[in-house]
């Protein structure tokens, strides 16, 4: 028996599912188009899989990944960084999650799915290791969550002080500014806001040597955080 799935189908709760349906933009012509939910919250799902985690197998992910509904996906999705987690030192274990996670990026097909797994795992086994994959698929993802994991995966070096990588893939995105989707100018600015807490200085350098070619959506995601003035100042000179 599939633990984790019978356990969140036991939460299904349908008066929620109109909502979520238009808050992840299901419809026609929608980033989420024909997605579908059971109604479950993301604080109940993490509490199945804080029961379920470590009674699930990979086959067992593997059809929670190809469900048809959006919280069983993120459901497998959560329960692999906690696998992941936990393996420690088992390195093999841990390169399993890796390949299971690059093998079903297709399925990863909305961001609060990307944002809550992409820094978990591959930014975390990234650490250590050649970080190439995250160029190439900043350049050459198929769909925009490719590519977005591209830039989130950076939020785990940035909580190690590296911001190098936060900017550089950055820069790739700049360079396809005047066509980049919404959401991913959302991901590229609120990632360089989280490194210009490491160092604001260097954000704002960046700022005054790209800030004329940021798309205004990215531009304001970085700037949030300025003081109101400040903040003003940027958007009228930009």
């Amino acid at each position: 028996m599939n633990l984790l799935r019978s356990e969140m189908l036991s939460k299904a709760n349908p008066s929620l599912v109109v909502g979520l349906s238009r808050f992840f933009k299901t419809g026609t012509g929608q980033y989420g188009e024909g997605d579908k939910f059971l109604g479950i919250k993301v604080p109940v799902t993490r509490e199945v899989v804080k029961k379920c985690w470590n009674q699930t197998g990979f086959d067992e992910l593997e059809e929670c990944i190809r469900s048809e509904y959006h919280e069983l996906r993120l459901a497998a999705l959560l329960t692999l960084v906690q696998i992941f987690a936990h393996a420690r030192k088992d390195t093999l274990l841990q390169q399993r999650c890796i390949d299971f996670y690059l093998s079903h990026m297709p399925l990863i097909n909305n961001w609060d799915l990307v944002d809550l797994s992409c820094y978990e795992l591959l930014g975390n086994w990234l650490l250590e290791r050649d970080r190439s994959l995250l160029y190439a698929m900043a350049r050459e993802g198929l769909t925009i969550w490719e590519q977005r994991i591209a830039i989130v995966s950076t939020m785990q070096f940035i909580r190690h002080g590296q911001i190098d990588d936060t900017y550089a893939i950055a820069d790739i995105f700049l360079e396809k500014s005047k066509t980049l989707h919404d959401l991913l100018q959302k991901a590229v600015g609120w990632l360089l806001r989280e490194a210009g807490k490491r160092d604001e200085d260097r954000l704002k350098h960046y700022l005054k040597l790209n800030g004329s070619r940021m798309p205004r959506t990215m531009l304001r995601y970085v700037i949030e955080k300025f003081p109101p003035e400040e903040r003003s100042t940027i958007l009228k000179a930009y």
